[in-house]
């Protein structure tokens, strides 16, 4: 007999690829296009002030799914060129992996991309529009030698009024006359469509607000407001209408249509009332500046008092209207009484640098009563003058007080509002401070600028309360300066007695040299503190001479912070773990990058490749939910099923199917790849079902459409444990791996040995 023991059975395991490129299911990732629509011709039905979201083309480009046997022995199946034992759908294990389409294109994360591109553009919007088109008609061919002649011609010099106005409505009908109307970067149509605030208007706000807090995180504005709205319609008119000249004309139209709501006291809606918000962007700052500007011109027209208020610790809001109702037409009457003197409106001269004068009879007035008081108060003498003038600008009795000297009732005085300021304005005023250096000339100097406030309102306390002294100014301004104390007079009562505090004694204080300089003056006849016209024309100006550029960068962080509320409102539907982590990270990127002005390219880059990241999850959970049926799916057990699948496959590289080829999944795969494989084979479903017999049968007959095409590739994995070097060894495992596909064969080995006498 032989003397070699007989060898143990080879165990193998073999793994077969199957691949799915042809979906053949009736999935469209974007709404398709309105052909006839008056912006229409975009894919996604995409309306003006709402952002794009989703793939243009399926983010899933394969399916790969494996199919495994993993115990089997040598010599109980077949397969073949010819036929195969290996059925996938007999299988006992599955899995499945997908493959994401390369360079996927997405609608929100193109947005973004071309509107950041426009920050690191150059031109001035005179460039791209063309300087051209403001030159005079004649100018650019008229002749050199006429030249002086204008000078001996004894023509009349007409003298048109001077307005910004006149000047853009001149400069706009020019545009248009040089520029024809097909010329135009925006048709009338598409701009009338957005046009300026009456259209912007119409845009519907976003109805998801739970994010409504990143709004300072972002440093951006809030989703209502007009500057928010003005930052997505530009981000659409550079993708869609133009570009960057598209960019330029709309911002021109715009710069133009503020410059008209200025002049006309007309309001700039969708923006919050009050100073500017310092915790929102700039340009939305600057336009809530010219906000303020309008009002309080149009409050001045109108024969108001818009630089009014009450900033008394105990003030309220029900006195204060009565106050306005008590004082407003004492104001009037002063009012035209000086329109009358001077025989001007209160418009011209709002273009000068002082907007209110002291009246003559007021000043000489004022010069004979001798109202120069001296520290706390002044002389009695001084005092008893000053009581004998005529109170003005008194909002109400400040509770049960009463001045010290005189004993009568304390009055909260009518106040200037402080002036309101931007960002920009902050540090331009921390420089100038701060270039005053350090020493007791510069502290003094940089302490009465900082003062006039403080001035103005102890001038109304001053009008408001006759032969007050300047304890009776800290009792309403500053109480907690006023120490008041119990002690025992002469007579043994308890009275209250109070003293100015230790800071208000220090000598040279700002408080007692203001004081001593305040005249009593209402509000109504002070110098403004804050001279709104000046202001407009800085913000107008500084509207216009922005670049698209700087445009692009003020509204940058509008635009990611809606591209953020968009990936959060899109996220919300489909509820998947690994958009909220980036959502949470976008949103700490960016409240560190955009908090400071001019943040880095490669920064801003980054925050955009996280919302790009974020959207390309979204659109393959959609596209796998679609292909997989979930929505159609009957069962609620099933259907969760199958929306964990998704969620892993989102997640892991690789996901076992649960139950093969006969879970709720691996049926669904099952009816994927048939399908795919009817349409190769251009086999019709009747043909299909007349065919009878076991898929053995099916699969012999050379006509018969397989469910599952040819396998990609094959894994073969051979085991043994047998005793080597020599028989009487100890067994050992032995391991052979092979891989076949059409363009590739690979063989490895590991084997052992017994080393133990060898």
């Amino acid at each position: 007999g032989c003397p070699l023991t007989p060898l143990p059975p080879v165990s193998i395991a073999i793994r077969l690829t199957y691949v799915l490129q042809d979906w053949q299911q009736y999935f469209w990732p974007q709404q398709p296009p309105d052909i006839d629509a008056l912006i229409g011709g975009e894919v996604g039905g995409l309306e003006f002030g709402k952002l794009p979201f989703g793939a243009c083309e399926d983010p899933v480009s394969e399916l790969h799914l494996a199919a495994t046997w993993p115990h089997l022995t040598e010599g109980i199946i077949v397969d073949n060129d010819v036929y195969s034992d290996l059925d996938p759908i007999q299988a006992p294990q599955w899995s499945v992996r997908v493959r994401k389409a390369d360079n996927l294109q997405c609608l929100l994360g193109d947005f973004l991309t071309e509107f950041f591109k426009l920050c690191r553009r150059k031109e001035s919007t005179d460039e791209i529009l063309g300087r051209a088109t403001f030159e005079e008609d004649g100018k650019e061919v008229a002749d050199i030698t006429h030249a002086l002649s204008k000078l001996t011609e004894p023509a009349p010099v007409p003298i048109h009024k001077l307005s910004v106005t006149n000047m853009v409505h001149s400069a706009k009908k020019k545009i248009r006359k040089h520029r024809g109307v097909d010329d135009s970067p925006l048709n009338n149509e598409v701009l009338s469509t957005i046009m300026l605030v009456s259209k912007l208007l119409s845009i519907c706000s976003g109805k998801f607000r739970e994010l409504d807090y990143s709004i300072y995180q972002f440093k951006s504005a809030p989703s209502d407001s007009l500057t928010y709205k003005l930052a997505l319609c530009l981000c659409m008119i550079n993708f869609y209408h133009g570009g960057v000249k598209g960019v330029a004309h709309l911002w021109q139209e715009f710069v133009v249509e503020m410059r008209r709501r200025w002049e006309k006291n007309y309001l700039i809606p969708e923006l919050a009332n009050g100073s500017p918000d310092l915790r929102c962007c700039l340009l939305h700052q600057k336009l809530q500046m010219l906000n303020c500007c309008i009002e309080r011109k149009k409050a001045r027209d109108e024969g108001k008092k818009p630089y009014t208020s009450d900033r008394s610790p105990s003030g309220s809001s029900g006195d204060t209207g009565k106050a306005v109702d008590r004082s407003g037409g004492d104001y009037q009457k002063e009012t035209e009484k000086e329109r009358g003197e001077v025989g001007k409106s209160w418009e011209s001269w709002s273009d000068s640098e002082e907007e209110f004068f002291e009246c003559l009879s007021d000043t000489e007035e004022l010069k004979g009563n001798g109202q120069e008081n001296g520290k706390k108060g002044g002389t009695k003498e001084g005092n008893k003058e000053s009581a004998n003038l005529k109170p003005e600008g008194r909002l109400h009795p400040h509770g049960k007080l009463t001045l010290l000297h005189p004993g009568e009732p304390l009055y909260i005085p009518v106040t200037q509002e402080p002036a309101p300021m931007t960002e920009d304005l902050l540090e331009e005023q921390s420089e100038v401070l701060a270039k005053l250096g350090t020493s007791a000339e510069g502290a003094h100097l940089r302490a009465r600028m900082q003062s006039a406030c403080l001035l103005s309102d102890m001038e109304s306390f001053k009008a408001a309360n006759p032969g007050c002294c300047l304890e009776d100014f800290v009792r309403w301004y500053s109480p907690r300066d006023y120490i008041e104390e119990e002690v025992v007079d002469e007579e043994g009562n308890r009275v209250l007695k109070g003293e100015l505090s230790a800071r208000m004694k220090i000598p040279s204080n700002m408080w007692v040299e203001a004081w001593e300089t305040a005249k009593p003056v209402p509000a109504r006849r002070q110098r403004r503190l804050f001279d709104d016209t000046r202001e407009a024309e800085k913000v107008l100006h500084y509207l216009a001479v922005q670049k698209p550029a700087d445009l692009a960068r003020h509204l940058l962080p509008c635009v990611i912070h809606a591209a953020v509320l968009k990936v959060k409102e899109e996220e919300t539907l489909e509820d998947i773990a690994s958009v909220k982590k980036i959502i949470k990270q976008i949103i700490s990127h960016s409240s560190k990058v955009l908090r400071f002005p001019n943040p880095e390219d490669k920064k801003l880059e980054e925050i955009i490749a996280q919302i790009m990241s974020a959207e390309a999850i979204i659109a393959r959970a959609r596209s796998l939910k679609a292909k997989f049926g979930i929505e159609k799916c009957d069962h609620e057990e099933e259907k969760e099923d199958l929306e964990r699948f998704v969620n892993c496959l989102l997640e892991q590289p690789e996901v076992s199917v649960i139950g093969a080829g006969r879970g709720p999944a691996g049926s669904i795969i099952h009816k994927l790849f048939l399908n795919a494989q009817r349409v190769a084979t251009m086999t019709s479903l009747d043909e299909e079902l007349k065919r009878s017999g076991s898929s053995d049968e099916r699969r012999l007959n050379l006509g018969a459409v397989t469910d599952f095409p040819p396998p990609a590739g094959r894994e073969l994995i051979l085991r043994i444990t047998v005793p080597r070097p020599a028989p009487y060894s100890k067994p050992l495992p032995q391991r052979m791996y092979s891989v076949i596909t059409k363009e590739d064969f690979r063989l490895a080995g590991a084997f052992s040995a017994d080393t133990t006498f060898f």
